[in-house]
């Protein structure tokens, strides 16, 4: 149990032993906790804004080259996370292997909530060049539930302590007061974000209002017995989350080889985006009733019976549909793709009951029977002509195939290289070997690829 890297940021006047507890609690993964520049031994480093902080994170994940990773951000870390999760899913070159994110009580991509009061306090702390030890006790009190045990308490305040003291001003009087909200809306990649149950200006309402919108696919999970300092106040919760969470979104990992060519120069950041979109899980279809939706999975599943996922390609297909873009054409006889989906549907209910309760022989008989012209119905205007229902089911068949090869996951399987002709420079690099079984070096090969 490896799986995806999980890349962990910390919080204001933390550093990465924050995350110890919590990394101890997950010995079958691969984890790398970070301090960000201006902590922990990074204090030297003086202030680093949002943008800086944000592109040193990149950086640090292309050096790095995970085939696979899954992002951690805890309060202030869990801002610059979102910030380049979303510049991930745009197809930022490097950034590919992105597949999940987890926000720990995290300040949102907007201005953060903040008692301005308080904010004033926190800066007077760093006056005199560093916070004495009962201010950084303060600190370290206010945000947990109940007091830490010694070691926890006394590790939490010398961090606070050895914080750079224009790190500490920079977050609070120019970081955490930035309104990036516009530059992250509607990430496709898929997020958790826990919140303690009792945090104040970061708990769950705020995490909800701020944090939740920002994600197509998001669940929220409140943490009891924890306030702000989650990773130390409940790192066996916590631990339990994230480890679900990166199960949950591994299954979307590219093979090594493949997903290197998919990071690479070679791929345009739109081609990139694009497919990258195709990754994660689709949204729920909407408009389409839970029968249509059964429905459509068991069709699916008897035209593409090994392929797995038949739900979930199915949202996608149904979703599609829904949105119109279309394959270009239609046959002549069916009325437009929507309305013929829903007719098609309709009428594969009529004949069936429930197409989906029927044992996979029934369906696969019934299918042959449309397949022929024999299902339909020329008095019922919500339904398909038997001529019309060979035309759809031709259709249907077509649909699912097309969008099952345009996952990134299928092209693996299969080795399919074409989309990496032509990044973003002026010059497309194509092909310069087109002979059969002469393959280029940059290309891989089914047998690496396994």
């Amino acid at each position: 149990m490896t799986g995806p890297t999980v890349v962990f940021l910390h919080a204001l006047g933390a550093s990465a032993g924050e995350w110890t507890q919590v990394v101890d609690r997950l010995p079958g993964r691969d984890c790398v906790a970070l301090d960000l520049p201006g902590f922990g031994d990074r204090a030297d480093a003086g202030y680093a804004g949002v943008d800086a902080m944000a592109d040193w994170l990149a950086d640090e994940i292309r050096s790095r080259a995970p085939t696979s990773c899954v992002l951690v951000g805890h309060s202030m870390g869990g801002k610059i996370v979102t910030l380049v999760a979303a510049r991930a899913a745009a197809g930022e070159i490097g950034l590919s292997g992105v597949l999940g994110v987890v926000l720990v009580a995290a300040s949102p991509p907007s201005p953060e909530p903040m008692d301005e009061d308080r904010r004033a306090e926190m800066i007077g702390w760093f006056a005199a060049g560093q916070a004495s030890s009962t201010d950084a006790a303060t600190f370290v009190d206010a945000n947990s539930a109940t007091p830490l045990a010694g070691p926890l308490r006394d590790a939490a305040i010398g961090d606070v302590r050895r914080s750079n003291r224009e790190a500490w001003l920079g977050w609070l009087e120019r970081g955490s007061r930035e309104d990036r909200a516009a530059d992250t809306a509607r990430i496709a990649i898929p997020a958790l974000i826990v919140a303690g149950a009792e945090d104040g200006d970061l708990g769950e309402d705020a995490q909800r209002r701020l944090n939740l919108p920002h994600y197509v696919t998001a669940d929220l999970q409140v943490v009891a017995g924890a306030a702000h300092l989650i990773p130390y106040e409940q790192p066996d919760v916590l631990a339990a989350l994230i480890d679900g969470h990166v199960a949950t979104v591994a299954g979307a990992a590219l093979p090594a080889e493949f997903a290197t060519i998919l990071g690479s120069d070679r791929v345009s950041r739109a081609t990139r985006a694009a497919m990258l979109a195709r990754m994660r899980p689709p949204a729920a279809a909407t408009g389409w009733t839970a029968e249509e939706r059964a429905t459509t999975a068991a069709l699916v599943a008897r035209i593409l019976p090994d392929c797995g996922g038949a739900d979930a390609l199915a949202d996608r297909i149904l979703a599609g549909i829904a949105q119109g873009p279309g394959d270009g054409w239609r046959f002549a006889a069916l009325p437009p793709d929507r309305a013929a989906w829903q007719r098609g549907l309709a009428t594969l209910a009529t004949a069936s009951g429930s197409f989906a309760a029927l044992a996979p022989d029934a369906q696969s008989g019934l299918l042959e029977r449309i397949a022929g012209g024999q299902i339909g119905s020329v008095d019922d205007a919500a339904c398909l002509s038997p001529g019309q229902m060979a035309l759809w089911f031709e259709d249907v068949r077509a649909e699912t195939v097309r969008v099952w090869m345009s996952l990134p996951a299928t092209m693996a399987a299969i080795g399919y290289d074409g989309f990496a002709v032509g990044g973003d420079g002026r010059r497309k690099q194509g092909y310069t070997r087109t002979g059969a079984d002469d393959p280029e070096a940059w290309q891989p090969s089914l047998e690496r690829i396994a």
